[in-house]
This record gives structure tokens, C-alpha cells and sequence, in this order.
């Protein structure tokens, strides 16, 4: 009985050697669809005989946020882990010298940042491949990827490792599709759309909802969606996570080298060795991680600016600041007092649904 991946093997196979054109979209719909869901086999294996090949490295979660590196061996994470943090990983000429995670934190701008050195993973890394599930599931967990290469080597490997994580689920620089599926009990398969669609049609939708046994459900697009849109939207278990391409190794590039670089997305070239531009590569982690800083003043008292309290972007209103600070402050919160860009004045009284800025200065007060 043909394997997990010899079936993935064969559909991808399959797809490569059929033509696409408005005569095979949905035989291609059902290929994509039956592919999505040996993959998600992959990710969540069913439990018995190798249940726990998905399972991370047992690194808990500690700090504001979480920043994993990845990237093939020897390209410098381990480097970089040194170089930004207090810990030491082992660094030599050799590949594959760090065999597990190795965690690290980053204290910037009043953050605690965890920055997680992973083992470099290979090509086939979603299929099993050394340790590359167990990187990838340790990667799922994170609030930034920073996927590191080498500037000296060939720039495909971005795409054989932007691969590797999109087999397992992740999504990089992507927003989940804007669109809506739900089941129904009865009506069949329904489609709506605020713009004219182009690359779904029902009978596509059908196609693909047959392979999920989905007989009776509500579609509506609000985009433009593809085929791979919908499937990651019905599959449900997809994580989207910013990325930074950090190139490293440019001490070794010249300035025409540089230049064509220049022109990759996301990306921030540095030196770890020699500590260039490291500066840069911290500002922009934390430009993509979107954190506010959000500082406490007790009544009497001038603000503590040494120690904010970090919340993520999307959550950012005052009830989120006290659930942060203790899950018991909303019962005896009665109003807040708040400095800064965030208010018409300050300081102004709020309630606990108002949104919060970065830097804002926030006073509870409590029910007497």
C-alpha cells in the first residue's frame, strides 16, 4: 500500500503533467483539494504507529513574543543567536551542529523577545526529512519567521524552504483569504461574490467541496479568491506568520551583488560575523511584529516608562491591557485614565473597549 508521500508524489506528478486551461480547471481543483488533505495528514498524523512525528521540541513559550530562525545549515543562525542574545550556541565549520532548539531572548525597546535557534532544515524537510517536521511544527508556533540564507549561495533556496513551510501549513507575508464557508444541513452548494471571479466558478466550487464530502454549504467571496484560496479556507488549520529573509555572509558580496539583492521583499542583508547592520534586522523585527508599549501609572505616582506592559497589535484595547497585567483586575476595574495618542486629551476617562496606541499611559482605576 502506497505511502503518505508516494500519494502526495503522484498527484503532484499528475498536476505538473496536466495543461492548464479552462477545460482541466476542475480536474486540477480536485487534485489541489485531495493534495490539501494528505497534507493535512502530514501535520496531524492519526494516532497510533508515528503519531508523534509532528510534535515540536519542547521549548515553552516564554517572553512577549516568539521569533524562530530558520534556514539550511551552516548559513549563520547560530551566529546570530549569539550576537543578539546572552546565549551562547555552537558555532563551527561543520553542518547540522546544532541538533536541537537552542532558545534565546532579546531585550528590546522594553520587550522581551524569544529568539529560537532551530537545526537547519533540508530539502524534502515536510516529508520527514531529517528534523525538518520537527522545525516546521516548532515554526507553526511562532510570531515571526526569520528565514535566514546564505547571500553566497543560489537565492532558489528561499524558494525550496518558502516550500517546505507552505507543505506544512504555514502561510508567509500572507492575510487569511477574505472569504466565507459554512456548512448547512440542507440547499445544496451556494456562491456569491461582490466581484466578478475569475478563477472559481460553482461548478469548481463543487468539484472541490465533493472531495470534502461537503454537499451543502455557503461560499461568498469578497475578492478575487483562486482555487488554493478556498482550500486553505475549507482545510481550516492554516497559520499566517509575517517573514524577514535575512541575508547573511554580504562582507563576501560587492556592491553590484548588493544591489541586485536590493530588490527582494522582506529582506535585511547583514554580517553576523562581523556585526553589520544588525541595528537594522532589530528594528525591522520589531516593525514586523507589530508590538505596542503601553506604560502604568499608579495614582500619586509618574509613570514607570522602565518596565511596559507589550501588547500584540490586535489586541489592544484597555480590557486587553488588564487581562495582560492579571485576569482578575476587570472584575474591580472601574475606568481608566489614559496619556497620549490615543485620546482627543489627556488625560481622558475610558472605558474598557478603547483602543490603546503605542507609548500610551494608562491609570485603572478600581470599584471602591
Amino acid at each position: 500500500m502506497a505511502t503518505i508521500q508516494q500519494k502526495i508524489k503522484e498527484i503532484e506528478d499528475e498536476m505538473a503533467r496536466t495543461q492548464k486551461n479552462k477545460a482541466t480547471a476542475k480536474h486540477l481543483g480536485m487534485l489541489k483539494a485531495k493534495l490539501a488533505k494528505l497534507k493535512r495528514e502530514l501535520i496531524t498524523p492519526s494516532s497510533g504507529a508515528g503519531a508523534a512525528i509532528g510534535e515540536g521540541f519542547d521549548v515553552s513559550k516564554s517572553g512577549d513574543c516568539r521569533v524562530g530562525m530558520i534556514g539550511f545549515p551552516s548559513v549563520g543562525k547560530s551566529t546570530l543567536l549569539t550576537k543578539l542574545t546572552d546565549t551562547q550556541s555552537e558555532v563551527a565549520s561543520y553542518e547540522f551542529t546544532t541538533l536541537t532548539c537552542i532558545p534565546g531572548v532579546i531585550h528590546y525597546k522594553g520587550a522581551k523577545i524569544q529568539l529560537l535557534d532551530l537545526p537547519g532544515i533540508i530539502e524534502g524537510a515536510k516529508d520527514g526529512k531529517g528534523r525538518g517536521r520537527q522545525v516546521i511544527a516548532v515554526a507553526r508556533t511562532c510570531n515571526l519567521i526569520c528565514l535566514v540564507l546564505d547571500s553566497l549561495k543560489p537565492l532558489h533556496h528561499k524558494r525550496i524552504i518558502e516550500k517546505e513551510l507552505e507543505g506544512l501549513g504555514i502561510r508567509l507575508n500572507k492575510q487569511p483569504p477574505n472569504l466565507t464557508y459554512k456548512t448547512k444541513d440542507k440547499g445544496g452548494i451556494n456562491l456569491s461574490a461582490t466581484i466578478q471571479p475569475t478563477h472559481l466558478d460553482l461548478d469548481l466550487v463543487r468539484t472541490i467541496l465533493k472531495e470534502y464530502k461537503v454537499h451543502c454549504a455557503d461560499v461568498t467571496l469578497r475578492y478575487d479568491a483562486t482555487v488554493d484560496d478556498l482550500i486553505d479556507a475549507v482545510e481550516g488549520n492554516r497559520v499566517y506568520i509575517p517573514c524577514l529573509y535575512v541575508l547573511n555572509k554580504i562582507d563576501q558580496l560587492t556592491l553590484e551583488e548588493l544591489n541586485v539583492l536590493d530588490k527582494i521583499p522582506h529582506y535585511v542583508p547583514i554580517s553576523a560575523h562581523l556585526e553589520w547592520n544588525l541595528d537594522e534586522l532589530l528594528e525591522k523585527i520589531w516593525e514586523y511584529l507589530k508590538l505596542l508599549r503601553i506604560y502604568t501609572k499608579p495614582k500619586g505616582h509618574v509613570p514607570d516608562y522602565t518596565a511596559p506592559i507589550v501588547l500584540p497589535a490586535h489586541k489592544n484595547t484597555v480590557e486587553d491591557f488588564c487581562n495582560r497585567i492579571h485576569k482578575g483586575l476587570l472584575k474591580q476595574f472601574k475606568y481608566a485614565m489614559v496619556w497620549g495618542s490615543s485620546v482627543k486629551y489627556s488625560p481622558q476617562r475610558v472605558g474598557k473597549e478603547h483602543v490603546l496606541f503605542d507609548e500610551d499611559v494608562v491609570q485603572i482605576v478600581k470599584k471602591v
